[in-house]
């Protein structure tokens, strides 16, 4: 059956304004958000770009989002989880501040700006999913909890996946570091000896003790780690890394379990909204301003995460003439992550294009 997506076309050349306009009548032609009841926490999960990143959704558009969930008289609130690589993002003190200095504040969204910090156990839980790659699910238990979500993405290229929209915001971005650790590796973190100071910060944050000083340099025994990520969150001198090519076979698979372990409790309290605009071979996770490789499309939504991702994807390579993932990224596919959730039950890969004028 195929499930509707809407859309209407936004450029670059659109005034601010003009395009919260056409966001406001894709939301209230579409009717998107009417399963949010009065009273629901409503968490808007979106990424709120690194430092020196300007592809990210901007904050304009979240105001008109909030605006629209809080009509329903639902308490809407926006928020991410921390990073597994070194940045701004990586703990939820310097994640926020980020947030903030990029526009996301309650004054200017209309709703609150919530970052857990996954490195206390409270915020993190694990879900049994038995899935092919992904037993256990470790996720922020924030979006577990909420009422209704809201999937926010910008739709871009990915050095992994291929491209990252709906599915990869829910996926990657609801896990825990442990979570994704597990999805970008099949093994350990690895250290960096020229790089290391022998602080042994690392080994004080390591629940396993897999971590020694070794001639004054920490190593990791990987038959003792337990891929829980504290040790990447906490070096300050960028000594400990992901073997970030060990899990590329896998990584789309994983994540759409991942985001199974999310979405399958919540099919008729869900909703994604695609940002095609600025779209950049790299994702938001780069700390720099990644150029545009196609023509902006516009902004696309639906109650299928599946369906806004494909006709995101189609409408991007209509608009370049071609597969620009592909030209991006050529050793990755990134139809595999929509193919898995289709099987998987997240969606359909067929849709009906529903234009808003």
């Amino acid at each position: 059956m195929k499930s509707k997506v809407y859309f209407v076309p936004v450029n670059e050349h659109d005034a601010p304004e003009l395009a919260e306009e056409k966001l406001f009548r894709l939301l209230a032609e579409s009717s998107l958000l009417r399963f949010i009841s009065p009273k629901d926490r409503a968490a808007i999960k979106m990424h709120f770009g690194e430092e020196g990143n300007t592809g990210f959704v901007r904050p304009g558009y979240l105001r008109v989002i909030c605006e629209a969930i809080k009509k329903s008289g639902a308490a809407p609130f926006l928020s991410d989880t921390n990073t597994l690589y070194r940045g701004r993002r990586v703990n939820s003190l310097e994640h926020l501040k980020l947030a903030r200095e990029h526009g996301f504040t309650e004054a200017k969204v209309g709703a609150e700006v919530i970052i857990p910090d996954d490195s206390k156990k409270d915020n993190v839980t694990e879900l049994k999913i038995d899935k092919r790659f992904i037993k256990s699910a470790k996720v922020v238990k924030a979006f577990l909890e909420v009422d209704s979500i809201v999937g926010v993405a910008h739709f871009k290229g990915h050095i992994m996946t291929g491209f990252g929209g709906a599915l990869k915001n829910i996926g990657m971005g609801c896990a825990s570091r442990e979570g994704k650790l597990a999805q970008h590796s099949d093994i350990s973190p690895l250290t960096i000896p020229d790089n290391c100071t022998g602080c042994a910060e690392c080994i004080k944050v390591c629940p396993a003790a897999a971590i020694t000083i070794i001639n004054k340099k920490a190593s990791i025994k990987s038959t003792k780690c337990i891929g829980c990520a504290s040790c990447i969150a906490v070096c300050n001198f960028g000594a400990i890394e992901v073997n970030w090519g060990a899990g590329g076979g896998t990584i789309q698979q994983k994540m759409i379990e991942y985001a199974w372990s999310i979405l399958h409790k919540k099919e008729n309290k869900r909703a994604f909204i695609n940002f095609a605009l600025k779209i950049t071979r790299e994702c938001d996770c780069l700390a720099k301003d990644d150029p545009r490789i196609s023509p902006d499309v516009g902004i696309l939504a639906s109650t299928d995460p599946v369906s806004v991702d494909k006709a995101s994807f189609d409408l991007i390579n209509k608009a370049c003439g071609g597969d620009i993932f592909k030209e991006a990224h050529p050793e990755r596919d990134g139809s595999i992550q929509l193919r898995y959730a289709a099987e998987l039950g997240l969606g359909s890969l067929e849709y009906e294009l529903v234009t808003v004028a």
